[in-house]
């Protein structure tokens, strides 16, 4: 939805994790190739989403400077809804980065050592698939605390709920901190019906308490 409201702006040029110029698989492709995408670039502005890459965003602003960063979170509970829809693997690719968390590709990259062995603590056979996948967006979420960039001027947390119910207000801000002149109509599309659309999932108490902390976490930082 983010990328989409970027495409719309005309100072920027967007790559979706679709964009095969620019990703592998949903991977970014090297980073001499996307240097040399941003250099050929005739756009101000050059979007990139790095959907398997939340564990190098502090390297990759360093290489691509100057660069700033986006971190867009949702509310664990839609998240997992939405995952429940696509994916039904989530258990196995858990079990595979508890006894290897670097086992499951791009999942389980960067996790520390005290995330892992919070995974491990919480993973047993049979973990439900929303389980599961609440454990992902645990995991995946609090690289955003592990990178420090919470102390990045470089990065902005924006919170997903707020942008989609308040659209002109949070993009104007946020496109002030990008350096983009923001304009309504990139933000025209932007609907808050995906919020809360189904009842929470059922996940397990101890994975469920982990996930509230971090969240709350992140309700500081963003209002």
């Amino acid at each position: 939805m983010l990328m989409d409201v970027f495409e719309r702006d005309y100072e920027t040029v967007v790559y979706h994790e679709r964009d095969k110029r620019a990703f592998d698989s949903y991977e970014m492709r090297s980073r001499e190739v996307i240097h040399r995408l941003v250099k050929e670039s005739s756009a101000q502005h050059v979007v990139l989403k790095a959907l398997c890459e939340l564990q190098e965003l502090r390297h990759l602003l360093d290489e691509f400077m100057p660069s700033k960063g986006v971190w867009l979170v949702r509310s664990y509970e839609d998240v997992v809804n939405s995952h429940l829809a696509l994916w039904t693997g989530m258990p196995e690719s858990i079990r595979r980065i508890v006894q290897d968390r670097n086992t499951a590709g791009w999942r389980g990259r960067g996790m520390s050592g005290k995330t892992h062995a919070l995974i491990r603590s919480l993973y047993h056979p049979g973990i439900s698939n929303a389980s599961a996948c609440a454990l992902f967006w645990y995991f995946r979420n609090i690289l955003f605390f592990e990178q420090n960039l919470d102390q990045d001027s470089r990065v902005r947390l924006v919170c997903y709920e707020q942008l989609v119910q308040r659209p002109a207000e949070i993009l104007n801000e946020l496109f002030a901190f990008l350096g983009i002149t923001y304009t309504p109509r990139v933000s025209r599309k932007v609907v808050a019906s995906s919020v809360r659309r189904k009842p929470p999932p059922e996940i397990d108490s101890a994975i469920l308490e982990v996930c509230d902390e971090l969240s709350t976490r992140m309700k500081r930082l963003t209002g």
